[in-house]
Protein backbone atom coordinates (compact mmCIF):
# COMPACT_ATOMS: atom_id res chain seq x y z
CA UNK A 1 0.00 0.00 0.00
CA UNK A 2 1.31 3.59 -0.89
CA UNK A 3 1.30 6.19 2.49
CA UNK A 4 1.07 9.91 2.16
CA UNK A 5 5.34 9.74 2.83
CA UNK A 6 5.74 7.56 -0.51
CA UNK A 7 3.53 10.16 -2.26
CA UNK A 8 5.74 12.84 -0.76
CA UNK A 9 9.27 11.43 -1.48
CA UNK A 10 7.97 10.21 -5.53
CA UNK A 11 6.32 13.80 -5.64
CA UNK A 12 10.12 15.53 -4.48
CA UNK A 13 11.73 13.05 -7.18
CA UNK A 14 9.15 14.48 -10.08
CA UNK A 15 9.95 17.81 -8.72
CA UNK A 16 13.63 17.80 -8.92
CA UNK A 17 12.98 16.28 -12.45
CA UNK A 18 10.86 19.44 -13.14
CA UNK A 19 13.52 21.81 -11.93
CA UNK A 20 15.80 20.37 -14.06
CA UNK A 21 13.82 20.90 -16.93
CA UNK A 22 13.37 24.11 -16.12
CA UNK A 23 16.91 24.96 -16.05
CA UNK A 24 16.80 23.46 -19.65
CA UNK A 25 14.30 26.63 -20.60
CA UNK A 26 11.39 23.56 -20.87
CA UNK A 27 7.83 23.68 -19.40
CA UNK A 28 8.68 22.35 -15.46
CA UNK A 29 7.27 19.33 -15.87
CA UNK A 30 8.99 15.90 -14.37
CA UNK A 31 7.25 12.41 -14.13
CA UNK A 32 8.39 9.48 -12.20
CA UNK A 33 6.72 5.69 -12.79
CA UNK A 34 7.01 3.59 -9.87
CA UNK A 35 6.52 -0.05 -10.11
CA UNK A 36 3.77 -1.72 -7.87
CA UNK A 37 6.84 -3.03 -5.41
CA UNK A 38 8.00 0.75 -5.16
CA UNK A 39 11.14 0.96 -7.17
CA UNK A 40 11.59 3.60 -9.66
CA UNK A 41 11.26 2.18 -13.17
CA UNK A 42 10.94 5.50 -15.45
CA UNK A 43 11.73 8.68 -14.95
CA UNK A 44 11.42 11.62 -17.41
CA UNK A 45 11.64 15.65 -17.76
CA UNK A 46 9.83 18.03 -20.20
CA UNK A 47 11.83 18.12 -23.66
CA UNK A 48 9.78 18.97 -26.36
CA UNK A 49 11.89 22.09 -27.86
CA UNK A 50 15.26 20.33 -26.78
CA UNK A 51 14.35 17.64 -28.74
CA UNK A 52 12.51 18.81 -31.74
CA UNK A 53 9.58 16.30 -30.38
CA UNK A 54 6.03 17.68 -29.58
CA UNK A 55 5.81 13.97 -28.00
CA UNK A 56 8.49 14.52 -25.61
CA UNK A 57 6.61 15.58 -22.77
CA UNK A 58 7.71 14.39 -19.04
CA UNK A 59 4.98 11.25 -18.83
CA UNK A 60 5.82 10.08 -22.16
CA UNK A 61 9.76 10.39 -21.79
CA UNK A 62 9.24 8.28 -18.09
CA UNK A 63 7.08 5.48 -20.29
CA UNK A 64 9.53 5.20 -23.02
CA UNK A 65 12.25 4.66 -20.14
CA UNK A 66 10.83 2.14 -18.40
CA UNK A 67 10.31 0.47 -21.29
CA UNK A 68 13.61 0.57 -22.52
CA UNK A 69 14.75 -0.58 -18.69
CA UNK A 70 11.78 -3.46 -18.39
CA UNK A 71 11.66 -4.58 -22.30
CA UNK A 72 7.88 -4.02 -22.49
CA UNK A 73 5.14 -1.18 -23.03
CA UNK A 74 2.93 -2.33 -19.88
CA UNK A 75 3.47 -1.37 -16.84
CA UNK A 76 0.29 -2.62 -14.95
CA UNK A 77 0.19 -2.00 -11.10
CA UNK A 78 2.64 0.83 -11.27
CA UNK A 79 2.52 4.67 -10.74
CA UNK A 80 3.05 7.81 -12.30
CA UNK A 81 3.68 10.64 -10.02
CA UNK A 82 3.82 14.25 -12.05
CA UNK A 83 3.73 17.52 -11.48
CA UNK A 84 0.89 18.52 -13.48
CA UNK A 85 -2.14 17.01 -14.60
CA UNK A 86 -1.53 14.94 -17.81
CA UNK A 87 -2.66 16.32 -21.27
CA UNK A 88 -4.75 14.05 -23.42
CA UNK A 89 -1.51 12.80 -25.14
CA UNK A 90 -0.69 11.49 -22.15
CA UNK A 91 -3.54 9.95 -20.86
CA UNK A 92 -3.95 8.04 -23.97
CA UNK A 93 -0.56 6.81 -23.68
CA UNK A 94 -1.07 5.89 -19.81
CA UNK A 95 -4.08 4.02 -20.32
CA UNK A 96 -2.28 1.67 -23.39
CA UNK A 97 0.62 1.28 -20.52
CA UNK A 98 -2.25 -0.43 -18.28
CA UNK A 99 -0.81 2.41 -15.48
CA UNK A 100 -2.89 1.71 -12.62
CA UNK A 101 -2.67 5.40 -11.26
CA UNK A 102 -1.45 9.08 -11.51
CA UNK A 103 -1.03 11.04 -8.92
CA UNK A 104 -0.21 14.78 -9.76
CA UNK A 105 0.78 17.96 -7.66
CA UNK A 106 -1.78 20.51 -9.52
CA UNK A 107 -4.24 21.09 -12.25
CA UNK A 108 -3.77 22.13 -15.56
CA UNK A 109 -6.94 24.41 -16.49
CA UNK A 110 -5.86 24.64 -20.12
CA UNK A 111 -5.15 21.18 -21.25
CA UNK A 112 -5.35 18.68 -17.92
CA UNK A 113 -7.47 15.73 -19.32
CA UNK A 114 -8.24 14.38 -16.07
CA UNK A 115 -9.72 16.61 -13.82
CA UNK A 116 -9.62 20.05 -15.87
CA UNK A 117 -10.85 18.29 -18.85
CA UNK A 118 -11.85 14.91 -18.22
CA UNK A 119 -12.13 13.44 -21.94
CA UNK A 120 -11.00 10.24 -21.21
CA UNK A 121 -10.31 9.64 -17.66
CA UNK A 122 -14.05 9.06 -17.21
CA UNK A 123 -15.21 7.26 -20.66
CA UNK A 124 -15.82 3.50 -19.83
CA UNK A 125 -15.41 2.45 -23.41
CA UNK A 126 -11.50 2.49 -23.09
CA UNK A 127 -10.00 -1.09 -22.32
CA UNK A 128 -8.06 -0.01 -19.12
CA UNK A 129 -9.32 2.72 -16.54
CA UNK A 130 -6.98 4.03 -14.19
CA UNK A 131 -7.45 5.73 -10.79
CA UNK A 132 -5.75 9.31 -9.72
CA UNK A 133 -4.87 11.12 -6.62
CA UNK A 134 -4.54 14.72 -7.04
CA UNK A 135 -3.15 17.66 -4.83
CA UNK A 136 0.10 15.80 -3.85
CA UNK A 137 2.77 18.75 -2.91
CA UNK A 138 0.42 20.66 -4.61
CA UNK A 139 1.98 24.26 -3.73
CA UNK A 140 5.30 23.08 -4.60
CA UNK A 141 4.17 22.19 -8.19
CA UNK A 142 1.83 25.10 -8.99
CA UNK A 143 4.93 27.82 -7.68
CA UNK A 144 7.08 25.81 -10.06
CA UNK A 145 4.64 26.48 -12.69
CA UNK A 146 3.33 30.17 -11.91
CA UNK A 147 7.31 31.14 -11.15
CA UNK A 148 8.35 29.78 -14.84
CA UNK A 149 5.82 31.25 -16.69
CA UNK A 150 6.16 35.01 -14.42
CA UNK A 151 9.85 34.64 -15.70
CA UNK A 152 8.97 34.41 -18.86
CA UNK A 153 6.64 37.00 -19.10
CA UNK A 154 9.52 38.94 -17.55
CA UNK A 155 11.31 38.40 -20.83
Amino acid sequence: MITAVDHSLWMRRAIELAEASSRLGEVPVGAVLVSQEGREIGAGLNQPISAHDPTAHAEIVALRAAGQALGNYRFPGASLYVTIEPCTMCLGALVHARVARVIFGTREPKSGAIVSHPLGSEDRRFNHQLTFTEGIMVEECRNLMQGFFAERRKS
